[in-house]
């Protein structure tokens, strides 16, 4: 394996040669490796079955024949259930990918294919042999602590044997359409057998334990053996394949088919993200859990749970696609699941979990090896009595330091082991010597600038005044090391229109000076002494000048703006004074006067659904670009808070804050008494966040795979270095894998993250997380692993980044198409044999469907003129950092019953699904989204919550203006407060309550946040998509 994409010198941030064909930089990439990883077009979809699984050869709508059934096997209906020999030398179907002509390179390095063993085993009945073969198609990534296995079949012995796991039964049923079926999906009576319509089944199973899976109830006459328990459960998918059409959901999709009328399908049949997200609740909520296994399967990001390092990086760090790679390139590319991490190295730990050990080598330095330098951590192997150690990464066999020198006990590991954190952690950081700073001098503490729009609509709105009486109080609250009494962040001032007014309020100054910069062609610093300056010893003379802005402008009749000179001024200055930092801009209108990065009103509707839809998420002027680049090599982040009451053209002023690793933050129409909590509290959060200043990434991998793509809010200046001029807590970048030899399933898959970056105090560290993951040859072991929350954030990252050089039509078939690869590999190579016209769905994998439905429903991948431009882009710029929790609620929003409250419990009530069926004109719901919360209530809610919510008599009272709920001493008002606050807290973004009455028109908008439904945007229901892939997986399995 070549290593070039790895060797780097202790400065750490050099330029490297490129590696593949990743394209640094905005818009259509030059490479010809187009959106993702799914462009092969010689890729064969079904190579031949996996060892030691069947493989059903039944076509859509046949009958299957029946072969003697094995002992211990129910039959529930003859029609439904096949366990006939599967055709040994059955050719494998091949199809072409879905992307469009032009993309013709191989998505993989060419000579990196490893063809697969093919040997399909002969189905015998004997219930041994069926036993084991479904073991290797059991699918669990939801039950409590999840096992790594490699099964063994003849022919291929496995080197690492998991738990062995216990035989199984098997179950299929069909439910029958209609509402006399009980709601839980789970719940299975009333079976009737169905045999030409297709239905849908699950792979379920629970791991070694010998416990039959509690979510699933026994059937009426069945004798559960010990450890028995069903693994197929089908629910009922009640339509003819002939039937089944696309959704034509978006303009310029496909047209619906015509055909028979459909049948309603129940939605309690089908696969419900919340029953998956309340069974992972309840099996691992409030557990603690050990990350001591490699490849483990962690708990749901909707679960709380105590997280203990034992050697792997916490899963709030880092969550994986699957825990189990392929390992070959062909095995993958067959399965085409995205192998990819989403790592979020600042990321929150709760109080009672152990914040990072720092360690310190003192001038020594970080200990490294010679050839990969990967960062000493568990996955170095220490031999010859302790003397050298084995690097878990390249292998190459390194010196240990006599320092850091230690004896080995019996079983070979060093006796230190447990003293050092980066012997026995997954994640921890490294104080950095003077090799890892810049110009070799260390770092000066960050400093923040504050740099505020005084345009005529700021000043008259009354916003100049609410910063700066804010700013005030906020100054006292800027972030510093635990230790320390006061932060070392400096702070300076800056306010602009059509000209740049820089402040000095250097302490010594009984009132602040002003100075004038009207050259903003050519942008410079007026004053270096008094500009920044250490808040506690300045504070009179900058709360001086806070009293005196809003009064300075109040007669402004200026209304023009600028914007980019205003970053230009920002980064100047803290070039000049050789420190990183983070600039807080508020501004509110389009830059329209006269100077470099002037931008004009482009917002044409008339590019919807056409090839140059895509050019209005590209910036309008390429200074923007060069400007980004110049920010993070100067470790300047900007911060932007915008305040427009029309379009601002978001695409353009958003990238310096996308590039350099800032936040965006938009309030539409921006009134003072409304809005000023959700703006308040978004910049008092962002100015307290926990933040790494000019940071720089860089993931390693064990041989046999490698980074190949970055999504987030960064720059990227080569192939392996992710720039942010600074990383936050809520910040997360999603890294795609791919192989480039055959990975090896004793040694597995091994990725290390290292951030270089400055903290508040101005020290130079280095924050390491490391991550073991398994490899098998057995696909089912890669679909059992599967992370459904991880893979939408891969596909949410990778289609909103192909939007800037593909058609969205283009982008949203390749999500279709990828969701039903993906789906038709299982059932080829996985699933049990069972009619063609049934939908099997992986365990793991069971809510993707609605998960991928929710993506096409989005506004950024819906162009309708009803959508406004700007939010789009401003919905695609916070998704592109959003870690995986952010993108789970964000797509799939919380509706939580709040009628029925257990007053004297703590506890929130369990949410339900986002839809109309689930509402009820008794009941009121709080839906939340992440960026939008809805109070929504039912014509007849009941008067006593109407009274101890709103204190008003009745429905008819309730004024629907407010954003906050009133203050009331009532049980009904303090338990409902509480819970917006549980949904709150942990968010990047405030959410702004919006009170819904039903029947009223406010009601529109509060609907498009009901994903399971068909969208008033055009996109497809629920039912209506898992038709579609559904119908997509019989095509390309025929």
């Amino acid at each position: 394996m070549s290593q070039q994409g790895y060797v780097t010198a202790p400065p750490y941030s050099q330029s490297q040669p490129r590696v593949g064909g990743f394209s640094a930089g905005f818009g259509p990439p030059n490479s010809s490796l187009h959106y993702g990883h799914y462009g092969d077009p010689n890729s064969s979809h079904a190579a031949a079955p996996q060892p030691g699984m069947s493989k059903s050869t039944v076509t859509l709508g046949s009958s299957a024949p029946l072969g003697p059934l094995p002992p211990g096997t129910h039959q529930v209906s003859q029609n439904n259930f096949q366990s006939g020999p599967s055709a040994a030398g059955q050719q494998p179907h091949r199809f072409q990918s879905p992307l469009p002509p032009n993309n013709t390179g191989p998505s993989y390095p060419p000579g990196s294919h490893q063809s697969q063993p093919a040997s399909p085993n002969t189905v015998s009945t004997s219930c041994t042999t069926l036993a084991n073969q479904l073991n290797s198609m059991q699918i669990n990534s939801y039950g409590p602590g999840a096992i790594q296995s490699s099964h063994t079949s003849s022919g291929h012995p496995a080197s690492f044997q998991g738990p062995q796991q216990l035989p199984l039964t098997q179950h299929q049923m069909t439910l029958q359409p209609g509402p006399q079926i009980p709601p839980p999906a789970n719940n299975f009576s009333g079976l009737c057998a169905q045999s030409s319509l297709p239905s849908m089944s699950r792979q379920d199973g629970m791991p070694g334990s010998g416990l039959p899976n509690p979510n699933l109830q026994q059937l009426p006459g069945q004798t559960p053996g010990p450890g028995y328990h069903p693994q197929q459960a089908n629910y009922g998918l009640q339509m003819a394949g002939s039937q089944l059409s696309y959704p034509g959901a978006f303009p310029g999709g496909p047209a619906q088919l015509s055909g028979p009328p459909q049948k309603k399908l129940d939605p309690d049949s089908i696969p419900s993200p919340i029953q998956v997200i309340e069974n992972d609740k309840a099996s691992r909520g409030g557990q603690m859990y050990a990350t001591n296994t490699r490849g483990q399967v962690p708990p749901l990001v909707t679960t709380d749970c105590l997280i203990q390092d034992q050697g792997h990086a916490s899963p709030r760090y880092i969550r994986c696609t699957t825990y189990c790679f392929p390992s070959s390139s062909d095995m993958a590319k067959q399965a085409r699941i995205p192998l990819a991490a989403v790592i979020q190295p600042f990321a929150i730990v709760p109080q009672n979990e152990t914040p990072l050990y720092v360690v310190n080598h003192g001038e020594t330095g970080p200990i490294r090896c010679n050839r990969c330098k990967a960062y000493m951590c568990p996955f170095m192997q220490f031999i010859e009595g302790g003397r050298r150690y084995q690097c878990g990464f390249c292998n190459c066999i390194n010196e240990v330091p006599p320092f850091f020198f230690q004896h080995l006990d019996h079983i070979g590991r060093r006796v230190d082991h447990y003293e050092r954190p980066e012997l026995s952690l997954g994640s921890y950081e490294y104080v950095a010597t003077l090799d890892y700073c810049r110009n070799n001098k260390p770092p000066n503490p960050p400093a923040y600038i504050f740099m505020i729009d005084v345009s005529y609509r700021n000043i008259n709105s009354g916003l100049v005044k609410l910063i700066c009486d804010e700013l005030k109080t906020l100054l006292d609250k800027l972030p510093r090391e635990e230790e320390e009494e006061s932060s070392a962040i400096r702070v300076g001032f800056v306010t602009y229109n059509k000209v740049l007014h820089f402040f000095n309020v250097k302490s010594n100054l009984a009132q602040p000076q002003m100075m004038v910069v009207s050259d903003v062609g050519e942008v410079f610093v007026p004053l270096l002494d008094g500009f920044l300056v250490n808040f506690q010893e300045s504070r009179s003379v900058v709360h001086n000048l806070l009293d005196q802005i809003p009064e300075m402008f109040a007669d402004t009749n200026e209304s023009e703006t600028i914007f980019a000179p205003v970053i230009q001024a920002g980064m100047e200055a803290l070039k000049a004074a050789e420190c990183a930092g983070k600039l807080f801009i508020f501004h509110s209108s389009l830059p329209t006067a006269e100077a470099p990065g002037k931008l004009r009103n482009r917002d044409d509707k008339k590019l919807l659904s056409t090839d140059k839809e895509k050019t209005l998420f590209q910036p309008q002027v390429n200074s923007y670009e060069s400007l980004a680049r110049d920010c993070v090599a100067n470790g300047c982040c900007v911060n932007l808070f915008l305040f427009p009451n029309q379009y601002v053209d978001i695409a353009s002023l958003g990238l310096v804050t996308m590039y350099t690793g800032g936040t965006l933050y938009k309030y539409n129409n921006f009134q003072l008494n409304s809005d000023s909590p959700q703006f308040l509290t978004d910049l008092r959060r962002d100015i307290e966040k926990k933040t790494g200043f000019d940071a720089i990434m860089r993931v390693r991998t064990s041989t046999g795979f490698r980074a190949t793509d970055f999504f987030g809010a960064m720059y990227m200046n080569n192939t392996t270095d992710v720039e942010m001029a600074a990383v936050d807590c809520d910040k997360a970048v999603t890294v795609e894998f791919k192989h480039d030899d055959k990975l090896n399933e004793d040694s597995g898959a091994l990725i290390q993250c290292a951030v270089l970056y400055t903290s508040v105090s101005g020290q130079r560290r280095l924050r390491i997380h490391n991550i073991g993951l398994n490899c098998s040859t057995q696909l089912a072991d890669v679909y059992k692993t599967c992370e459904t929350d991880a893979l939408i954030n891969f596909f949410a990252k990778s289609a909103f980044k192909a939007i800037l050089s593909q058609p969205l039509k283009v982008v949203r078939e390749i999500l279709v198409s990828q969701t039903a690869h993906m789906l038709a590999c299982y059932r080829k190579n996985c699933a049990s044999p069972s009619t063609a016209s049934q939908l099997i769905l992986p365990d793991a994998m069971k809510v993707l469907p609605v998960y991928m439905n929710c993506l096409l429903k989005s506004t950024v991948l819906t162009g309708r003129p009803e959508i406004p431009t700007d939010e789009r882009a401003y919905h695609r710029q916070l998704v592109m950092s959003m870690g995986v929790a952010d993108t789970q609620l964000f797509f799939y929003p919380q509706l939580l019953p709040i009628h029925n409250l257990d007053l004297k419990s703590d506890t929130v009530p369990a949410a339900v699904r986002c839809s109309e069926e689930r509402l009820s004109e008794g009941g009121a719901f709080i839906l939340a989204n992440g960026l939008s919360m809805f109070l929504w209530l039912g014509v007849s809610t009941p008067p006593e919550l109407i009274q101890g919510l709103f204190n008003v008599p009745s429905f008819a009272h309730i004024s629907t203006e407010a954003t906050l709920l009133p203050d009331l001493a009532n049980p009904y008002s303090k338990k409902i407060k509480s819970i917006v606050e549980h949904i709150q807290n942990q968010k990047p973004y405030t959410m702004k309550l919006m009170i819904v009455k039903q029947r009223e028109q406010p009601e529109m908008l509060f609907r498009q946040f009901l994903v399971e439904d068909k969208s008033i945007h055009g996109g497809a229901s629920y039912v209506d998509f898992l038709c579609c892939v559904h119908k997509e997986i019989c095509q390309l399995l025929n």
